[in-house]
Formats: structure tokens, C-alpha cells, sequence
């Protein structure tokens, strides 16, 4: 079996040299010649000699990486994907901050440093091209859908953009969910007394992941969809469980959709299972998104016809404003589910347990909250910048355990990023994880004493740049959204004193 998948591999390597000599050629871009005639992902160039001439920037070509073989066995054949964070550090003390790769017919331009991801994000133009995204806009021509606010490039996302941005982008109507998401809390809390109730010892909750993941689903979707679910109920609606498992598997497809996106598309019938289950999880995300979107566009029609006047969160104004097709409402809504719902589970998760590891910072972030806010007050939007300790612990949260492995874009132009000339069309990955480590005790959980000084100046930086970034105005509206829906460790440290079981999944919430 091991030789079959090894010559399968080696047919793979071969076919990608014959049709693609050269990462400038697959990805449109033009590489000088010598680029294209020496790069073949052969790790580490040689060292420069003394009395060497001082030339320009260097070519793709002396770019230090990892062999193009190895990178296909660590990833392919030893579950790299699973272990992406511990093997971009890896790759980062071998070849140093900027350093290139190939997966099969993708090559990408990997960066480590804050400064170099700066010069990127500055040089950005109105519409900055997201990294490689040709299985998700397959998958759409396929089925005939539209692309949404993740998905789409240029001008079409511009569009996306300016019609959403009214809704949801800007911190002040974002703050107008605060009702809605606080009920969404206060169901979490019940729910978490019913596990409480149910446990052995009165006070272990197990598998807290997946209670997150559900709050964040039912507080995203309520936001969205302007209804609600039921996924914090005791009996969940099927067609929400249909959903769920459809996004689980989306979810579990990140391996296989990297895998899919490093194999030829000739190979695709003797290696069918990736692409049909991607295909699959998205025909779940999209048919449970149209099911709640004509539902309440129902609802709107029958208060329009008999003259009624209409008000509504951002789907009534999608659908009165007419700004976008329903097929664009159909993909907006399915993705920006997609993207919302990890992203909060994933930082609400990593945030209660700093402060179960950290009980006295636990204390700290209950004096401040019970101060500020009082003890039975429920925190709104309004009530953020009086909770700067809340801030803290979210950014210090993001910086050690960040949502993604790293950020993606496609260079627009030339750039000399580290000495090296990068054309433009290449791909590039900004490290997140491996940035945010990158200064003395880094790793080590920082005392919310801040939260100015959360992150150094140069970490600050580079959350204030790019129209597709954390950056500028997109940097408050990201933040102004978690703060919003992560307002729940508000109550949660009000209510109770986090601490962690015997395994990781199992904590245990006491009186406070």
C-alpha cells in the first residue's frame, strides 16, 4: 500500500514538473528567467561566499525552503495539516522569516515577520486578492451559485462590501445586536446549568467546544438570519442538526480541501473522496441557508402586502434595498455563517480556558466587570470600552491561539519583501501564529494589566493596515463584531469560576 501511494506520489511530482516548470507560470505570473530555470524547491541555497559582488534583490530561485518531496510527506503522508502551527516554527527557525513551498502544483511564499507582512498589506490596492480560493469558485460554477463577501475578488467584492458594510461592518450598527446576542447568552448560561445538573459531580461540563460551537452558531445565525435556531435547546431541530453536521464537515474539510487544491484535477477519479465531500458540505452550508432566508423573506413579503411598514435587521434590509440578487443574499448568508461561527467558538474557547489556567486573572477580569458594570447589570455593545480587561484577555486570547494558521493574499505587483524580488500573481501566507511569538516570553500568557500593552508596537502595527485585513476601519468592525459576541465571558466569569478537569474537554464551572 505504502509503495502504491509513493509511486502515486512520485506520478503526481512528475506530471506537475512537465506541466508546470515554475510557480511564476502557474500562477500567472512572469518570474525572471532565472527564477523559472533554477527553482525547483531544493531547501536551502547556498550560503553567500566572501568576496561575493553585492547584486539586487535575489530571484525565487535563492529563496531557502523546504523540498518539494519532503513537504508532500510531511503533509500528505504524516498529517502536516494537523500539526500546520508546530511545522510553520519548524520551518521558520530552519529557513528563516521568509521562506518558499510547493504543494504539488502550489507554490507559496510563506512570511514570519511583522515588518515584511506590513510592506505586503501596504501595498495592497482597493481590492486585494485573497489567497488561492479556485476549489471554492469551482464549486460555485458548478452549481451555478454566486460568490459572497469570502469568496469574491475585484470589483464583485467591492460590491459585497459597500452593500454590507452599511449592516454589519461599522462598530455602531453592530451594537444594535446586542439585544438579540445577550438572550442567545442567557440561554447559554441555563444551558450550562442543565449540564451542571447532570453531571456526577454537580459542576463538570463536558465537551465545552461544542457548547461554544452552538452558541456561536445560534449568535451568528441570530444576527443573520434574524431568527433563531435552537441549538442551545434540549431537542435541536433536525434541519439544524443536518446543518450542523454539514458545517462540522467543513469544517474536518480543511485538510482534505488542502488536499484536493494539491491534486491535479486529472487525478480527481482515482482519488474522488476530497472533492465530493467538499462538494457535499456545501450543499448542506447552502440548502439550510436558502431554507432561513426564504423563510423570513416569507414573513417580509406578507407584512409588504397589505402595506405594512417593515423593519428588520440586515436580511430585511438586504431584501428592501434590492442591492444584491437573492443568489448574492443565498452566498453572503451561507459564508459569512461559515466564517463567523469558528471564528467566535474558537476564541471563546481559548479565552475561558487562559482563565481557568490564570484563576487570578480570572479575578482580575470579575472585579473589573462587577465594578464597572455592577453585579446583576447585563452587559451591552455600549458597555465594552468599560471592560478593557475583556479587550485585553480577547487580543492576548487571538495572539497566542489566533483562529487561522495565517493569512492569505496574492501579490498585485512586484514587491522586494526580504531581499528577494517576489513578482507579482505569487501567493503569499502571513504566519499568524508564528508572528505572534516573536519577542521575549511569547509564548508565556501576559497579565491583562494592559491592554494598550497587549501586543508590542510592531504587532500593533500591522492590525492597522489593509482594506482586507485587520486593518483601519476593518480592524474596529472586526473587533467591534467578536467583542460583541464574545461578550459572553462577561456574564460567564460573573456567574462562574471556570476551572479545568481532568481532560482538556471536561471544565468545571462553580459558583463565583
Amino acid at each position: 500500500m505504502q509503495r502504491t501511494a509513493m509511486a502515486l506520489l512520485a506520478r503526481i511530482l512528475k506530471a506537475t514538473r512537465r506541466q508546470a516548470p515554475g510557480p511564476g507560470e502557474l500562477l500567472g505570473a512572469r518570474l525572471p528567467l532565472e527564477a523559472r530555470a533554477q527553482d525547483k524547491g531544493s531547501g536551502r541555497p547556498r550560503a553567500p561566499r566572501a568576496g561575493d559582488r553585492a547584486e539586487g534583490p535575489r530571484s525565487l530561485a535563492a529563496m531557502p525552503g523546504p523540498r518539494t518531496l519532503a513537504n508532500l510527506v510531511e503533509f500528505f503522508f504524516k498529517d502536516g495539516f494537523s500539526r500546520i502551527h508546530e511545522i510553520q516554527q519548524k520551518h521558520t527557525q530552519e529557513y528563516g522569516k521568509i521562506f518558499k513551498s510547493h504543494f504539488g502544483p502550489q507554490f507559496v511564499v510563506s512570511i514570519a515577520d511583522c515588518d515584511m507582512v506590513a510592506q505586503v498589506l501596504r501595498a495592497e490596492g482597493a481590492a486585494p486578492q485573497r489567497a488561492n480560493m479556485e476549489s471554492w469558485q469551482e464549486y460555485r460554477d458548478l452549481r451555478g451559485r454566486a460568490t459572497g463577501l469570502i469568496s469574491a475578488e475585484g470589483e464583485q467584492w467591492l460590491k459585497m462590501r459597500s452593500v454590507l458594510r452599511q449592516r454589519i461592518l461599522k462598530p455602531k450598527d453592530v451594537a444594535i445586536f446586542s439585544g438579540e446576542v445577550n438572550q442567545v447568552i442567557a440561554d447559554l448560561i441555563k444551558k450550562i446549568y442543565i449540564l451542571r445538573s447532570q453531571a456526577e459531580d454537580g459542576e463538570t461540563v463536558t465537551n465545552v467546544n461544542d457548547l461554544f460551537f452552538k452558541y456561536s452558531m445560534e449568535g451568528v445565525a441570530t444576527i443573520l438570519y434574524e431568527s433563531r435556531l435552537g441549538c442551545l435547546e434540549n431537542h435541536v431541530p433536525q434541519t439544524t442538526v443536518e446543518y450542523i453536521e454539514a458545517l462540522e464537515l467543513m469544517f474536518s474539510m480543511f485538510k482534505t480541501s488542502m488536499y484536493a487544491g494539491a491534486i491535479p484535477r486529472w487525478l480527481r477519479p482515482f482519488i474522488p473522496k476530497p472533492w465530493r465531500e467538499f462538494c457535499r458540505s456545501w450543499d448542506g452550508l447552502f440548502k439550510f441557508s436558502q431554507i432561513h432566508v426564504d423563510n423570513k423573506l416569507r414573513d417580509i413579503q406578507c407584512q409588504m402586502d397589505p402595506g405594512e411598514r417593515v423593519r428588520g435587521g440586515l436580511l430585511t434590509y438586504l431584501f428592501l434595498s434590492q442591492t444584491l440578487t437573492l443568489e448574492e443574499i443565498y452566498a453572503n448568508m451561507t459564508e459569512m455563517l461559515l466564517a463567523g461561527v469558528d471564528t467566535t467558538s474558537f476564541t471563546l474557547s481559548w479565552a475561558v480556558y487562559l482563565l481557568a489556567r490564570h484563576p487570578e486573572v480570572q479575578q482580575m477580569v470579575y472585579q473589573e466587570i462587577v465594578k464597572n458594570l455592577g453585579e446583576r447589570h447585563v452587559p451591552t455593545a455600549a458597555d465594552v470600552p468599560k471592560v478593557p480587561l475583556v479587550r485585553a484577555l480577547l487580543k492576548e486570547t487571538l495572539r497566542l491561539f489566533p483562529v487561522l494558521p495565517g493569512n492569505g493574499r496574492v501579490t498585485q505587483e512586484d514587491l522586494v519583501i526580504g531581499g528577494y524580488l517576489i513578482p507579482k500573481g505569487v501567493s503569499l501566507v502571513a504566519m499568524a501564529e508564528v508572528w505572534g511569538l516573536h519577542w521575549k516570553s511569547a509564548s508565556t500568557f501576559r497579565r491583562p494589566s494592559w491592554p494598550s500593552a497587549t501586543m508590542p508596537p510592531p504587532m500593533r502595527t500591522r492590525t492597522s493596515l489593509g482594506p482586507r485585513s485587520l486593518g483601519r476601519s476593518a480592524g474596529c468592525e472586526k473587533e467591534a463584531w467578536t467583542e460583541l459576541t464574545i461578550l459572553g465571558p462577561s456574564p460567564l466569569v460573573m456567574g462562574f469560576a471556570a476551572a479545568l478537569g481532568e481532560e482538556l474537554q471536561n471544565w468545571r464551572f462553580t459558583w463565583s
